[in-house]
């Protein structure tokens, strides 16, 4: 049943208003890190400005990726391009692993085999303010957009279970690079104040391990949405029951379901109709019960209900050798 609410909430942020805004930041400190590198000679502050170009790098492949996944369905596609927003977020994963905290703690390294003390940490701070201030403001419109779609799950859950990855790989860029802010200002504080140097090598190798954990966290995740993911328990149950609720079914078996995109679901219904029914009547009922659960769960873009024979309940499902699907097409 669908209810119509008296007064519409709020708009809320959308996946590409976050990956916007992260490219807009990101593009601006990149510049202003260099710069800065250029004139105190930082390896941390170098290795931030890196991580900056490789942020901004992965929001265009984010965009691109959501542009392609956008694509209508067609011959060689029949499913659609969803999954194609799962790819570029893996490549994505990748960059940060291999570019951002590679080369991070490769200038951790040289540095420490080369050191050069920072003469005026003047402009560090100066940057690492501002950048401060932009990835800030990109942090908290990140989490907006996260939290609006976890509602009331806890973090870890929400991003486990989400499957938009433009939203949680800004969040967890942005995290990244505050983090790695606050690291970079402590290795030029104090490499400066205790006039050791090697202490900014530090510093980089310490970002480049932030890097790479963050990375590691969203290639797991990229992984498991690439490879497909089944739909929440919720849903599972909401479409069984429905099955159950038809006159014409017998019993149905556990719905088989993947993610084909963040907002697209395919779904297989394996059910067992009454024996007395005849195919006329049994294809009406996969008709109607196709409508009815399309109509109440629009995610559900592609369905196919199985006519099969199950075992009773305490006994094993007999697998059928060949079943005819039905399918239906939002």
């Amino acid at each position: 049943m669908n209810d119509s609410p008296t007064q519409s909430a709020p708009p809320q942020p959308s996946s590409k208003t976050a990956i916007f805004g992260a490219l807009a930041a990101n593009l601006a400190i990149a510049v202003i890190k260099f710069a800065a590198a250029i004139f105190t000679g930082s390896s941390a502050m170098l290795s931030e400005g890196i991580h900056s170009v490789v942020d901004t790098g992965n929001e265009w492949l984010l965009l691109l990726g959501l542009k392609r996944s956008q694509r209508p369905a067609d011959e060689r596609r029949p499913f659609g391009y969803g999954r194609d927003l799962y790819f570029w977020s893996f490549v994505v994963s990748i960059c940060i692993f291999a570019i951002g905290g590679g080369m991070s703690i490769y200038e951790g390294i040289e540095h420490l085999k080369n050191p050069s003390p920072i003469t005026d940490p003047t402009w560090n701070y100066v940057v690492l303010g501002l950048a401060f201030c932009f990835d800030g403001a990109s942090f908290l419109l990140a989490r907006r957009t996260f939290n609006a779609q976890r509602g009331r799950q806890t973090f870890w859950s929400a991003f486990r279970r989400s499957k938009d990855p433009a939203t949680f790989v800004v969040l967890f860029e942005d995290t990244a690079d505050l983090l790695g802010l606050i690291v970079a200002f402590l290795g030029v504080f104090l490499s400066h104040q205790l006039q050791n140097p090697y202490l900014d090598g530090v510093a980089s190798l310490v970002i480049g391990a932030i890097l790479v954990t963050v990375a590691g966290l969203l290639i797991r995740e990229s992984q498991s949405l690439l490879l497909g993911e089944t739909a929440e328990p919720a849903l599972l149950q909401q479409l069984t029951l429905l099955a159950q609720a038809t006159p014409a079914v017998r019993r149905v078996a556990p719905p088989m379901t993947t993610y084909l995109s963040p907002e697209e679901i395919l779904v297989v219904l394996r059910a067992e109709f009454h024996p007395e029914l005849s195919a006329v009547q049994v294809t009406k009922a996969v008709e109607e019960l196709s409508t009815t659960i399309q109509a109440q769960h629009p995610e559900v873009k592609h369905l196919f209900v199985q006519p099969t024979f199950l075992a009773a309940p305490n006994e094993a499902v007999v697998p059928q050798a060949a079943g005819k699907l039905h399918p239906s097409n939002s």
